[in-house]
């Protein structure tokens, strides 16, 4: 995909005519290796190789906005009310993000009135429109030690019209849409129901995801959070299986169609033999297959652990006959629903190594909800603050159908058009996969003789 200047430009939504709360302190700012001035921009692409390939001054090659505060502002904070919604599922730091919305409204912007809209996006429907909270400084105190949203979160798509029409009946201003994909699409159809009525209705993200899959981001807020949980897992089942008589672990991770979660907690754990992700297809059946992969680790040091995403290996139910174990359709955000890899492993190769004279013992965890459920860890608490502060900064300089985000460690301003175009996964060609197959030794794909060598020599 190639992208150019103009494709990275934010919506303003008129002349910024207000001083800033911040305009003294900001005065004498300049840009820094640390900080990045109003007038300046970062650059999409960060090697020499990929800026050459433009074949443009740096003042003309694709750049991002810089986030953070302005010296004028659009709106005037006295007259504004903001909105906040949560959407899409559960990810640590959601609260985090709503309290430091509230505390940068109320405290630096004093703007008097936050509305927050109950249970996603279907608080902005006609039938639910009137379930809202206030939120103030004192609401959300320490909401941010605890798991979930305190506004609640829903799935499934709403009439961008309606949701505009609750807008204006609330007299929002800025409105502040916390989500993944799901979301920010969402917040894009809601965005152009609101320009075709001509409303001055600003419209920010916060791109939230569990599964890091969000691109032009370093990483999404709760992934963090989120690994390290997952990393106690693999642990503990590291060492259910070492314990146990041919012992097998699996250990089943979020990741519908990106592997960081998988990918990341294993190499944190440094324990696993085996990561699968849906970036990398693998074969069950063979001599080079996962099945003897695994029994070759077996016979070689007593147990093996698998950790694998949940997208992995969907390609094996249909072309193998095998059944959906969770059946097909769609659920309530049109994602196609997935067949269950975690127990299609855990039978297979319990069936496998009886076959083969290893009698398993198996241990099977799906710790999903038990790692989405928590609360932010201190960096994601670090991380979600942060770009808070970003988004009302953001909102009140009039910018709009956009989200913040951080790119290449600045905090950039992204238009909605780019965080729905694409998905952000594991390169299996990238260092982190390649990190990845050397901690576990485990072949690229799984047919490489030299993968059996290293089993064989206890090299792994």
């Amino acid at each position: 995909m190639t992208l150019h200047l103009d494709d990275l430009r934010v919506r303003l939504l008129g002349e910024c005519r207000y001083d800033s709360p911040f305009a003294e302190v900001l005065s004498t700012k300049r840009t820094s290796p640390h900080y990045v001035a109003e007038g300046d921009r970062v650059l999409l692409e960060d090697t020499v190789a990929m800026l050459a390939e433009h074949s443009l001054p740096s003042v003309q090659a694709p750049s991002f906005e810089a986030a953070g505060p302005r010296r004028k502002i659009y709106f005037d904070p006295a007259r504004v009310t903001a909105g906040i919604v949560t959407c899409g599922g559960l990810c640590p730091g959601l609260n985090n993000v709503i309290r430091g919305l509230v505390q940068e409204l109320s405290v630096h912007y004093r703007v008097k009135r936050i509305v927050g809209f109950r249970n996603g996006l279907q608080g902005l429907t006609a039938a639910h429109r009137d379930d809202t909270v206030e939120l103030t400084p004192e609401v959300v105190r320490d909401i941010h030690n605890l798991g979930g949203t305190i506004l609640g979160s829903s799935r499934g798509g709403q009439d961008a019209d309606e949701m505009v029409e609750t807008l204006a009946l609330h007299g929002v201003d800025v409105m502040f849409v916390i989500g993944g994909d799901g979301g920010m699409r969402a917040a894009t159809f809601l965005s152009g129901a609101i320009r075709a009525r001509g409303l001055d209705i600003a419209v920010i993200g916060v791109p939230k995801t569990i599964d890091n899959d969000l691109p032009f981001t370093d990483q999404s807020f709760g992934f963090q959070s989120a690994f390290a949980r997952a990393t106690d897992f693999i642990s503990a089942v590291s060492v259910e299986a070492a314990a146990s008589p041919n012992g097998v672990g699996i250990v089943k991770l979020m990741g519908r169609h990106s592997g960081f979660i998988a990918a990341y907690a294993a190499l944190a754990a440094n324990s696993a033999d085996v990561v699968l992700i849906p970036e990398v297809p693998f074969a069950l059946d063979g001599d080079d297959g996962l099945l003897a992969h695994v029994e070759r680790l077996v016979r070689a040091k007593g147990f093996a652990v698998v950790v694998v995403a949940e997208g992995a290996g969907q390609d094996l139910f249909d072309a193998h006959g095998l059944p959906q174990l969770n059946g097909r359709g769609t659920d309530a955000s049109g994602n196609v629903k997935l067949g269950n890899i975690g127990e299609l492993l855990r039978t297979s190769i319990e069936a496998h190594l009886t076959a083969a004279g290893l009698a398993p013992t198996m241990r099977y965890i799906d710790p999903s909800y038990a790692i989405r459920s928590i609360p932010a860890n201190a960096y994601d608490s670090v991380y979600c603050l942060r770009l808070a502060h970003a988004a009302v900064h953001a909102a009140m300089a009039g910018r709009t159908e956009a989200a913040v985000a951080r790119w290449r460690r600045r905090f950039v301003h992204v238009p909605f058009s780019l965080m729905t175009r694409r998905r952000n996964q594991v390169d299996p060609d990238g260092d982190l996969w390649m990190s990845v197959l050397e901690t576990t030794c485990q072949p690229a794909e799984f047919g490489a003789v030299a993968a059996r060598e290293r089993i064989s020599s206890g090299f792994c």
